[in-house]
């Protein structure tokens, strides 16, 4: 076994993006995936590079509003009753989290990332990686006096975190995006925002990680360890065992459960989210729109327009919810003319890895000394993909990382 040898459990975009930047590094990888490359939440997500969106999940306001919608079961937020000490464990922090200081720590951080990992979409759209890389900007969209009055203090915040935002009344918005109906009375523009289809994007770096020496195993699961004092020294996995120098648990809402293997507590929650996808029709808009009464987004996406919402606190639990679909469809439908007669192409659903402070777990636990988790990204998977797997290269290597990703440092909950 090489000490430059290493193997990335998880083939969602987090741990494709870090074994295609570890082999770079000259890293001898080994990616294993349970499923197919990008069969997780990196599949059907709405598609969104958004440097302008600073604020984490978890941020002041959240939790009361969270616990308005908690028992509606269309609202945007919503928490399946059920007994379990790790929800209620998950609860409690994130509600200690929601803060003005936790927030003003977390947005240079996010913001750093957000805009490395811009660049680094540039830079593959270059290379002529055909993942429908476009930067349209998006917009959030208001259809209330009041949305928009609070549209405008989230501004001033986002430009003090370095966001380029601006403000539009109705007519200025339409002027922009002509899609927009006549109810929208305002919107914050980001012009620096972008978007891709997601799923292109990560098939498409998997073959260039292939090309660069990654070896993709599919259908393999990880389903134990083998350790010797506070180094993993084997992954025993549904087809047979790897031996690795160096480990990267990489592997989205599974990482709690693959993690408890090494008994490692990992604090994520799995977040029920949803997509629809439709045929693109003619007067679709061109700019992303996120109605955030709505709590949802319209992404273009070349020949097709995604709905993407809901955050569904629902443990493990991939089945569909009829309700919450239909809720996203009408509120979607509500936002292009002759809506009705779109013809629908897929239903998606996908757990996002949520943690209770809303920023990822990146970094090396205490525990093993070649251990390096990479996991927790919520909603922002796509936005910190690259950054993320140049981050974790960095880890593996050695190398000082930036001293802000201590906010990331996967033992910080204790």
């Amino acid at each position: 076994m090489s000490g430059r040898s290493v193997v990335v459990i998880g083939g969602g975009v987090i741990g494709v993006s870090s074994a295609y930047y570890l082999a770079r590094d000259g890293w001898e990888v080994t990616l294993l995936e349970k499923g197919d490359i990008c069969a997780g939440s990196s599949y059907g997500n709405a598609g969104l590079i958004v440097p302008s969106h600073l604020v984490p999940l978890a941020a002041p306001g959240v939790w009361w509003q969270g616990v308005k919608w908690m028992l509606n079961a269309e609202s945007p937020f919503y928490i399946k009753p059920r007994a379990s000490l790790e929800l209620a464990r998950w609860l409690w922090r994130f509600r200690a989290a929601c803060t003005p200081g936790h927030v003003r720590r977390a947005m240079p951080l996010l913001r750093r990332m957000s805009m490395e990992s811009l660049e680094l979409y540039r830079e593959f759209a270059e290379k002529e990686l055909d993942c429908g890389f476009r930067q349209a900007g998006s917009m959030t969209v208001f259809s209330t006096p009041e949305g928009l009055a609070h549209g405008r203090e989230e501004a001033k915040l986002l430009r003090e975190g370095g966001a380029t935002v601006e403000v539009l009344d109705g007519g200025e918005a339409r002027s922009v995006e002509p899609a927009l109906g006549a109810s929208v009375v305002g919107a914050l523009y980001c012009r620096e925002d972008a978007l891709l289809v997601p799923d292109r994007f990560v098939k498409g770096l998997a073959r260039l990680a292939e090309s660069v020496g990654v070896r993709v195993r599919t259908g393999t699961e990880a389903i134990g360890f083998r350790t010797n004092g506070s180094r993993v020294t084997e992954i025993e996995t549904t087809r047979g065992a790897f031996s690795a120098g160096t480990v990267v648990l990489a592997a989205g809402a599974w990482s709690p459960d693959v993690g408890r293997a090494l008994g490692l507590r990992v604090p994520i929650q799995p977040a029920k989210g949803y997509s629809l996808t439709y045929r693109r029709p003619a007067r679709a808009p061109t700019i992303p729109l996120l109605p955030a009464e709505g709590r949802f987004s319209v992404t273009p996406m070349g020949e097709f327009l995604r709905f993407g919402g809901t955050l569904e606190l629902a443990g493990m639990d991939l089945s569909i919810n009829r309700r919450r679909v239909e809720a996203l469809r009408r509120k979607g439908l509500a936002c292009i003319e002759g809506g009705e007669g779109l013809e629908l192409l897929e239903i998606w659903r996908g757990l996002r890895p949520c943690t209770p402070d809303g920023l990822p777990l990146v970094g090396r636990p205490r525990r093993f000394d070649n251990l390096v988790v990479a996991a927790g990204h919520a909603m922002v998977g796509m936005s910190l993909g690259p950054a993320t797997g140049k981050l974790v290269a960095q880890l593996a290597g050695g190398s000082t990382p930036p001293a802000d990703v201590r906010l990331l440092d996967p033992d910080r909950f204790g």
